[in-house]
């Protein structure tokens, strides 16, 4: 009988452990299509305006593409680094203008992190955001096609965008 009871007790105890981690999963932000989909249309009605041709993309916090989009006349090579700039502000959560100062240096002073340039996948000039949920780092967008100051100014228009919707 104390057999049984000792081990409905930890049953009843790891239920109540699995339920309480399940609900915290379900509250933490994801990066839903919906809301990738708002930024990218705030990234391209600037690039419309601006009259610049950009690829766009959006990756969720384990650096999956959620959405990619090229605009008509954008250099095919820009498509790649469009998602790259995203996945790299997906894995970290800075601006890949900041990869850049710390691999190459500002204002004349060498890098920190001069090897950060030869990381695979990383990029390091400018046009890759975070996206933060509060202060949860949920993915990255990046954009590509004009300078990495213009890219980076697309980039920041598709967050400026959905800012409301991340809180």
């Amino acid at each position: 009988m104390k057999i049984r009871i000792t081990t409905l007790a930890v049953l009843t105890s790891g239920l109540l452990l699995c339920g309480a981690s399940g609900q915290a999963l379900e509250k933490a932000p994801v990066l839903s299509l919906d809301v990738a989909q708002k930024a990218a249309a705030a990234c391209r009605g600037l690039a419309v305006q601006k009259n610049w041709r950009m690829a766009i993309a959006i990756a969720d916090a384990g650096a999956n593409t959620v959405l990619f989009e090229r605009m008509d006349r954008s250099f095919l090579g820009s498509s790649d680094i469009a998602v790259r700039k995203a996945k790299t502000s997906a894995n970290f959560p800075f601006p890949t203008s900041t990869a850049a100062e710390l691999s190459h240096g500002k204002d004349g002073r060498p890098g920190v992190v001069p090897g950060f340039a030869w990381t695979p996948g990383v990029v390091t000039y400018g046009g890759g955001l975070p996206i933060m949920a509060g202060g949860t780092h949920i993915g990255g967008i990046g954009a590509s096609g004009g300078s990495p100051e213009e890219d980076e100014q697309c980039a920041k228009a598709g967050l400026d965008a959905i800012k409301d919707l991340l809180k």
